[in-house]
């Protein structure tokens, strides 16, 4: 027994189709315009020149601000994005720490709250960090701050991308 398509049937498959087949030539090309920037890779995050001199770095951890050259899809932002780091002298060697809590995203201050001297501390959920940036146990924050490479070039401190864990 087989089964017939009647005219009508056949008429709706082939309109259909039809339909379907103009509608993904249109939809790919908008489909592959909001995935292009996801789907280009990013380059190495070169080093940027502070304006901070080697011998301004002391054991006390010192904001510094920089820019980073940064492509946001299809926006890149005039002179770079602000970023910030918590700069110092840790065992010889310079240290650069994110400012960024590792719980929700905050910013960490050192010294922010006098009850923890010594200590980095982030307002949001009194989360606490050491000085090298590790979390101290019992608090919101389970890993340590990141860590920016840094080097000294012509007796410049230059930040350079966060350090892969």
């Amino acid at each position: 027994m087989s089964k017939k398509v009647s005219r009508r049937q056949f008429l709706t498959y082939t309109l259909g189709g039809t339909a379907g087949f103009l509608g993904m030539g249109m939809l790919f090309p908008m489909i592959r315009f909001a995935a292009d920037p996801m789907l280009k890779k990013g380059g190495k995050g070169a080093f940027v020149k502070t304006n901070y001199k080697e011998d301004q770095i002391t054991e006390t951890p010192l904001s510094v601000d920089f820019r980073v050259d940064v492509k946001d899809g299809w926006y890149v932002p005039e002179g770079g994005e602000p970023r910030t780091a918590w700069v110092m002298k840790s065992e010889g060697k310079i240290l650069a720490l994110s400012p960024v809590c590792k719980h929700l995203g905050c910013t960490v201050g050192w010294e922010s709250n006098p009850q923890f001297k010594g200590e980095f501390f982030c307002p949001c959920h009194f989360g606490r960090y050491f000085k090298n940036g590790t979390n101290v146990p019992g608090t919101p924050p389970t890993k340590p701050l990141d860590q920016y490479e840094t080097k000294i070039e012509a007796g410049h401190l230059w930040i350079g991308p966060i350090k892969k864990a």
